[in-house]
């Protein structure tokens, strides 16, 4: 008996002080602020659209969203592969057997920054926050990119649109049977069909990120220049398209570094090292500009007006990197490099509804691989790139799920020779004698090609020219500002549009989505491509977890689309970042949907020291 009584004072005790830490380690810091003295400045090439998280798909706008808003789940900051830990979570989400139902627990004391809204009053984060936040993503008036990501998966998901579309309204009061808040802090979510590599969407910001319906209500249609979250940071000031700059949010939770990266990964166990324990965030303001051109970036960086070049440009490669080593006289100026492979792939559309590229008819698929076989992607790597990136065999890069380093595929083909027989072959012959050919009806066959108007996007555009030159076909060229386009594209007006896309998860049907029929539009397949056999060996794919017979699946499907050409596919790039020596455990995510602005420090010792040189 006296056993049993000092074990149970001993378990309380316990359990005591198990909850005395959780609420030390998620009250709201108000006596923490990052030395305002510690600045990162940075560019991007391209201006962000929105801070509405569920309203984006671009990579820079999603960079901006994950420093502000917060998703369930995230990213190990230094973890390679990478690894899904919880994020707003207690732990990480209970999972049923069959793949069906996830319940997540929010941890309590999680707070949005301060606003007017909130009368005054600390906003708690609850779990009815992430089912108002994800049913978001059915409002018509939204437009979501990552509709794809829950139309059919979220039981009654389907009832639901059919509503919303009839009416043009969404109602956020009428339950969904496959959100659901059980009590403040426990969300369950409920599929319609089993698919493991769903769990990826809960650390995409575009899915995930918490917004308060509050201040959705008080913006309405501007909600996407005023954003609020529970972010390590909120934005202090923004010149639209030009610079944003951001601050710590006062509320942000106690949080303190911590990471996983692999016993034999140098690199991150240094970045481990210096940081572990410490208070996040540690920089207290965020300044980033827009400077298209690629050197005006570059020369920013040299003359220090920036720390970090994200994404160093390709074309001063030669000087910055030769061979792919840092130049001595950067490594002089203290500077210091990475190259990342990036999970990645670059590669050209065409919409499969136009009247010229467009179609299934043995012509139409003749012209589009014509056009791929004439490209010369290599010269784009060499050039362009400058030797910075590798060729696409599969629209999935190397270092995710699924792929195989033996697979191949004439995706990369170079061969106009056989681009000119397949167009004599289908009847796209120069009958006027200028040197180009007409469409096999005799009508005029000109492609439409879309880019911006930066310096390297005009390298691309003459690479583009010449190949077609080189068998015939006549292309023109539109310049528009990139935001602009991305409307376009969203709208399916573009005939064809040269892009990159950056994975947000670590598996290949992130990419293979693109081109599921269902998603034709805003939703992610911008070709279009509508293909039964390929949506067929998707919708069974999804289902599987990782193994052989998924990535022979994979396979299938990527078989069909070089058949179908509704893409060129170009490279997969290497990405270069550098920094100055006062910046302090940087590392490129590998994930556009990962956040990192909080687990980097700028060392003003060694700041000082470096600018009295």
């Amino acid at each position: 008996m006296r056993f049993n009584l000092i074990g149970r004072q001993l378990l309380w005790f316990c359990l005591a002080l198990s909850l005395a830490a959780m609420a030390q380690s998620t009250k709201p810091a108000s006596q923490y602020r990052p030395d305002p003295e510690k600045v990162l400045r940075y560019a991007f090439e391209i201006a962000e659209t929105s801070f509405d998280p569920q309203k984006i798909s671009d990579t820079y706008s999603n960079i901006v969203n994950n420093g502000m808003f917060d998703a369930p789940l995230r990213y190990d900051h230094l973890a390679r592969p990478v690894k899904l830990i919880p994020n707003t979570l207690v732990a990480m989400p209970e999972v049923s057997a069959d793949f069906k139902t996830l319940i997540l627990r929010v941890r309590p004391g999680i707070y949005f920054d301060n606003h007017d809204v909130f009368g005054g009053k600390k906003r708690e984060l609850i779990a009815e926050d992430y089912v108002y936040s994800m049913k978001r993503l059915f409002d018509p008036k939204l437009s979501a990119p990552l509709l794809s990501e829950m139309e059919g998966y979220i039981v009654g998901s389907d009832e639901l649109l059919k509503r919303v579309r009839a009416g043009g309204k969404m109602d956020y009061d009428t339950p969904l049977e496959g959100l659901k808040a059980i009590d403040r802090y426990t969300l369950q979510i409920k599929l319609n069909v089993a698919k493991p590599a769903w769990i990826y969407n809960l650390a995409d910001c575009r899915v995930g990120c918490a917004v308060a319906r509050e201040v959705v209500e008080k913006y309405a249609e501007d909600i996407g220049a005023n954003p609020v979250g529970t972010g390590a940071y909120r934005l202090k000031s923004w010149k639209r398209s030009s610079k944003m700059i951001f601050e710590p949010n006062p509320n942000y939770r106690e949080e303190y570094y911590s990471a996983e990266p692999a016993a034999d990964d140098k690199a991150g166990q240094a970045i481990l090292a210096k940081l572990k324990g410490r208070r996040i965030p540690m920089i207290g303001r965020i300044e980033i500009s827009v400077i298209e051109e690629r050197q005006p970036r570059w020369i920013s960086f040299i003359n220090k007006e920036f720390d970090l070049l994200w994404r160093m440009p390709e074309d001063v490669a030669q000087q910055a990197v030769p061979n792919r080593q840092l130049a001595p006289n950067l490594v002089k100026m203290g500077i210091s490099t990475e190259l990342v492979p990036a999970l990645d792939i670059a590669f050209l559309y065409f919409n499969m509804k136009d009247p010229i590229v467009g179609g299934y008819t043995p012509e139409k698929i003749a012209l589009r691989r014509a056009i791929s076989l004439a490209y010369r992607s290599q010269d784009e790597i060499d050039i362009v790139q400058k030797g910075l990136a590798l060729p696409a065999h599969t629209p999935y890069s190397p270092g995710v799920a699924g792929y195989d380093p033996n697979f191949r595929t004439s995706a990369s083909e170079f061969n106009p020779a056989k681009a000119r027989a397949l167009l004599d072959m289908h009847g796209y012959i120069d009958r006027d004698g200028d040197g180009y050919r007409e469409m096999p009806d005799g009508s005029p066959l000109t492609l439409k090609s879309n880019s911006t108007p930066t310096e390297k996007d005009r390298t691309v555009d003459e690479l583009w020219r010449r190949s077609m030159d080189a068998v015939g076909i006549r292309i023109e060229v539109r310049k528009a500002k990139w935001p602009d386009l991305l409307k376009e594209s969203n709208a399916g007006k573009l005939m064809m549009w040269f892009l990159a896309y950056a994975a947000t998860s670590p598996d290949a049907i992130d990419t293979l989505v693109s081109l599921y029929g269902p998603n034709c539009g805003f939703k992610g397949n911008r070709a279009c491509f509508q293909l039964k056999e390929y949506d067929t060996a998707y919708e069974k794919a999804e289902r599987m977890p990782d193994s052989p017979e998924r990535t022979t699946l994979y396979q299938e499907m990527v078989r069909l689309m070089v058949v179908y050409a509704p893409m060129k596919l170009n490279m997969h790039r290497i990405m270069t970042d550098m920094w100055y020596p006062y910046v302090v455990g940087f590392r490129r995510p590998l994930m556009q949907s990962q956040n990192w602005w909080q687990y980097v420090d700028i060392d003003l010792e060694v700041k000082k020291q470096f600018e009295a040189k």
